[in-house]
């Protein structure tokens, strides 16, 4: 087993290709990996209840660890209490650990 850390930046509305990022964590958790997505800047748009939040409310019932970076969630003035089942807030220094864990990282 290979521990990930997927770290998405972009919202799904304004790149078409955060979907594709999303099948990949999928994709690898399914093949046994552990799995965390780490969302940032404005990938945190989604992991609130709305347009463009089902896939990744799937992929946080499905095995994903998906987090949330909380000072990027507080600059666009979004509650952790407002997030998917699921999701987490979590700092920044969740991604130092990881990478200094020895998680393999891929930044979208």
């Amino acid at each position: 087993m290979t521990d990930y850390l997927m770290i998405e930046s972009r919202d799904p509305f304004d790149s078409g290709d955060v979907a594709n990022f999303l099948v990949l964590a999928e994709g690898l958790s399914k093949a046994g990996n552990r799995v965390t997505l780490f969302l940032v800047q404005n990938g945190v748009l989604p992991a609130r209840h709305g347009v463009r939040s089902a896939q990744l409310a799937a992929l946080a019932g499905n095995g994903v660890e998906v987090l949330a970076d909380s000072f990027s969630l507080q600059e666009r003035g979004i509650s952790a209490n407002r997030l998917l089942p699921g999701v987490k807030a979590a700092p920044l220094e969740t991604v130092v650990d990881r990478l200094a864990g020895g998680c393999k990282a891929l930044w979208h």
